[in-house]
C-alpha cells in the first residue's frame, strides 16, 4: 500500500460580494474578494488501484476532482483519499471546493508525469466557481462568474470570529439566485462594483476592509451583534449562512465569543493565511 500525503484545505472567506445581471451563459457577473483562514480540513491522498474516498459521508467535489484527474492522467489506476473535516458543512465557507481543489493537488504531485497548472485550472473549474480560488495562494480577486482571479494586497492583522446562527441551514444556490433576481437585486450593480474597486484601491489598516459593501446575496442580524461587540465588519460570507466579524486584536474577538447572547449553533476564531 503506497503511503499517504496530506495537505490542509482552509475556509474561504468573501470579504465583499457583489453580484450584477444574468450574463448570456446563464450565469450572474460577480465581483467578489476572497480571503483565505486557518480554519481547515485535512485531505490525505494516496495511489490505489480504484478511487475511493472516505471520512466524510456527503462529499461529491473530491471524488468528482478524482475521477477527472484519473480520466485525463496517463499513469493514473486510481486514488484513496480520506477527509478530515473542520470546516462547517453547507455554511457558505467553501469547505467541499477546497477539498477538492487540496485532493486534486496531492494526487497530481504523485503522477510521474504531473498536469500542468492550466489543466488543473480546466479540472477545478469545472467542478464550480470556487475551487479555482483554492489553487492560488494568497488574497483573491474574482470577476466575471467568479472564476477570473487577480491576486490582490489586503491587510491581514485582523481576526476572525465566525458564528454560525442556530437553526440556519443554507438554501441551495440555484435558490439564493433565484431569490436575489426576484428582488431585482442587480439594480445599482455598476456603484457597488466601483465601492469594492475603489476601497481595494485604499485599504491602508485592515480596518479599512470595513468600506467594502455588504454582500448583496445574504444578510443577518448576527452581523449587527458582532459590530456592537466591537467587530469593525461583520457580514454573511458567500452564500451563508455563517457571519464573520473582523475584529483587530484577538483577545476582543474571544470575548465576543463569549458574550455572544443570541442563538448560534458554533462558533470559531481563525485568522488570515
Amino acid at each position: 500500500m503506497s503511503e499517504w500525503h496530506t495537505l490542509e484545505a482552509p475556509a474561504k472567506l468573501n470579504l465583499a460580494l457583489v453580484v450584477g445581471p444574468r450574463r448570456p451563459d446563464g450565469l450572474h457577473e460577480v465581483v467578489t474578494v476572497m480571503e483565505r483562514l486557518t480554519l481547515a480540513d485535512t485531505i490525505a491522498v494516496r495511489r490505489a488501484e480504484t478511487t475511493s474516498v472516505d471520512g466524510f459521508d456527503d462529499d461529491t467535489l473530491v471524488r468528482a476532482a478524482l475521477d477527472e484527474l484519473t480520466r485525463r492522467a496517463e499513469d493514473a489506476p486510481g486514488f484513496e483519499a480520506h477527509v478530515d473535516k473542520r470546516i462547517p458543512v453547507a455554511g457558505g465557507l467553501g469547505g467541499g471546493s477546497s477539498d477538492a481543489a487540496a485532493a486534486l493537488r496531492v494526487a497530481n504531485d504523485l503522477l510521474e508525469t504531473p498536469l500542468s497548472s492550466d489543466e488543473l485550472d480546466s479540472i477545478a473549474a469545472s467542478l464550480g466557481a470556487d475551487v479555482p480560488f483554492f489553487l492560488r495562494e494568497g488574497p483573491q480577486l474574482g470577476t466575471g462568474d467568479g472564476r477570473t482571479l487577480t491576486t490582490v494586497a489586503l491587510p491581514r492583522a485582523y481576526t476572525v470570529l465566525l458564528a454560525l446562527p442556530d437553526g440556519a441551514s443554507k438554501s441551495s444556490t440555484a435558490d439564493v439566485y433565484a431569490a436575489f433576481d426576484q428582488r431585482r437585486g442587480e439594480a445599482g450593480y455598476d456603484e457597488r462594483r466601483e465601492r469594492v474597486l475603489s476601497a481595494l484601491a485604499d485599504l491602508g489598516a485592515g480596518s479599512g476592509l470595513a468600506a467594502l459593501p455588504p454582500n448583496d446575496l445574504a444578510s443577518s442580524p448576527l452581523s449587527a451583534e458582532l459590530r456592537r461587540l466591537g467587530a469593525f465588519r461583520a457580514d454573511v460570507t458567500g452564500a451563508g449562512p455563517t457571519v464573520y466579524g473582523l475584529f483587530v486584536e484577538r483577545a476582543a474577538a474571544e470575548q465576543a465569543r463569549e458574550r455572544l447572547d443570541v442563538g448560534v449553533t458554533g462558533t470559531w476564531i481563525a485568522e488570515p493565511r
